[in-house]
């Protein structure tokens, strides 16, 4: 009760695999234009930092090619006008301020207008002149508020110079203005990126949808199969992978079809087949007199006999249902002419036959050796319970297939049961008038069918039957064939209990 109503609360809170097939797109989406887009971003800003430096760099190299160009030529009179000659004449660049200090003090300014104005930036003055440290010059970063700057303060020193002050140039970059432009890129990229992944979600949906669709169908294929008959099969549409799947699905479908099918109808085999003789021992039972012990003795042999009857019916089916599991034959390399000499020697084992081999085929096959012999013996047995004992037993090629036969000389089988003569639980009778199970002849049919090939019955030339296992040649090789010389076995003491293969149970037609 519990299981029934939660398993639809958990169906509900699941995510579907539509959903989950999206968002694992779009994610990893996401997660490569990021990683695109910081590696782009981090690498840029690098190379302008660089490049400011650079910059900085070469104004100090501007700087000093001026005065040490006016110390040649004795154009200096002091330090304050090597001052005022570089601060007018450095070339102005985006983003830069340029001024003059002495002793921490501003006091030159460039006479044209710049994107930064140092005029009035004292505590900027007071910071740089804090820094320096006697005629080196220095390149720093200054972040106050919501200023950050690179600059160069390079101080200035004319020889005989009257000033005995500190003269200092000032060369600085905004940098949040000079990364102001990568910083808009990286926003336009973010906008774009968030519509590439809005239309890569969309897609996936779209996509994902349509190859999906069959797998819904399937599953609503698989509720109305859960309470409805095995009739429905799943539609295949296209080339593709899910098309398989819809294949090997309605492949499935056929054979749990058959497989129910058969089921039922081994039931009620079973359950027909069994009733009579559990009717017949209750009937005796009933009317048995106890007190004679002639009727009881009589009634005696009919329960056992009924009983065995039951017993080998049970057995049979045990042995028809081992046939229809997941690997029924186990094939290896056999030499055809060894197999059929060696189920020879077994059917003579059999009480009441009489065997002779006929033409055998020398070839090298691939089959289940032990259920072949099965076979073949079950078709021994039906040959001495139907057909008098005396037998032939060989095997031909015929194209790509190797046949497998055993010759009776009984009264052979007529055109109208031939096709139902390998049905289960078809029945003949013997001599004298008993019947077996009815799945004798069914087990070497499914043991044909399990190696590919199949079974039949023939009228023999000179009267009786002829029925043939074939089976097709895997891998065959060395083909070749004895003559047709008949070989007669001639009669000899019964086989040792572990040599002994016959099957117990009586042959059906």
């Amino acid at each position: 009760m519990t299981d029934a109503r939660t398993a639809p609360a958990r169906r509900r809170l699941a995510i579907s695999v539509r959903t989950r097939i999206v968002a694992a797109i779009t994610v990893v989406a996401a997660i490569g234009l990021l990683a695109v887009g910081l590696s782009v971003y981090f690498v840029e800003r690098q190379r302008i930092l660089e490049q400011v430096d650079a910059r900085l760099h070469d104004n100090l190299d501007s700087a000093r090619f001026i005065v040490e160009a006016g110390n040649e030529g004795r154009l200096w009179e002091s330090s304050s006008a090597a001052l005022a000659a570089i601060v007018q004449r450095m070339s102005p660049d985006d983003n830069t301020g340029a001024m003059g200090m002495v002793d921490g003090v501003i006091t030159t300014v460039p006479g044209i207008e710049l994107d930064l104005d140092l005029e009035n930036e004292a505590d900027f003055a007071r910071h740089t002149d804090a820094l320096l440290d006697g005629a080196d010059p220095l390149i720093a970063t200054y972040a106050e508020g919501d200023s950050t700057w690179r600059y160069l303060a390079a101080p200035i020193r004319i020889e005989g110079s009257p000033e005995p002050a500190e003269v200092v140039f000032v060369l600085v970059y905004d940098l949040d203005a000079e990364l102001a432009e990568i910083n808009d890129s990286a926003v336009m990229f973010l906008w774009a990126s968030g519509i590439v992944l809005i239309v890569i979600a969309a897609t996936g949906s779209i996509v994902a949808t349509r190859l999906l669709r069959p797998l819904r169908q399937m599953r609503e294929t698989a509720d109305r199969i859960s309470v409805r008959p095995l009739d429905e099969r799943l539609p295949v549409v296209g080339n593709d992978d899910v098309a398989e799947l819809s294949e090997t699905m309605n492949d499935m479908l056929d054979r749990i079809d058959d497989a129910l099918d058969s089921q039922r109808q081994l039931l009620s085999d079973v359950g027909h087949e069994l009733k009579t003789p559990i009717t017949i021992v209750r009937g005796h039972l009933e009317v048995m007199d106890p007190a004679d012990p002639a009727d009881a003795r009589q009634t005696q042999e009919l329960a056992v006999d009924e009983l065995d009857r039951m017993g080998r019916l049970v057995q049979d089916l045990a042995t028809a249902a081992a046939l229809h599991g997941p690997s029924p034959v186990q094939p290896g390399q056999v030499d055809a002419a060894d197999l059929v000499a060696q189920i020879a020697r077994k059917a003579q084992g059999i009480a009441g036959a009489a065997v002779e081999m006929g033409p055998v085929a020398e070839t090298v096959v691939m089959l289940d050796a032990a259920r072949i012999t099965q076979a073949m013996l079950q078709l021994a047995q039906n040959a001495v319970t139907h057909g008098g004992g005396t037998m032939r037993i060989g095997s031909s090629l015929t194209g790509d297939d190797l046949e497998f036969w055993v010759r009776d000389h009984g009264p052979g089988v007529s055109d109208e049961v031939k096709p139902r003569v390998f049905e289960r639980f078809h029945r003949g009778t013997d001599a004298s008038g008993r019947s077996g199970s009815g799945l004798g002849l069914h087990i070497v049919q499914v043991i044909a069918r399990a190696h590919r090939g199949s079974a039949r019955v023939e009228d023999a030339p000179d009267g009786g039957a002829v029925f043939v296992l074939r089976v097709p040649r895997v891998a065959a090789v060395a083909d070749g064939a004895r003559a047709a010389t008949d070989i007669v076995i001639p009669p000899r003491p019964p086989l040792p209990e572990h040599d002994r293969s016959a099957p117990a149970a009586e042959g059906g037609r």
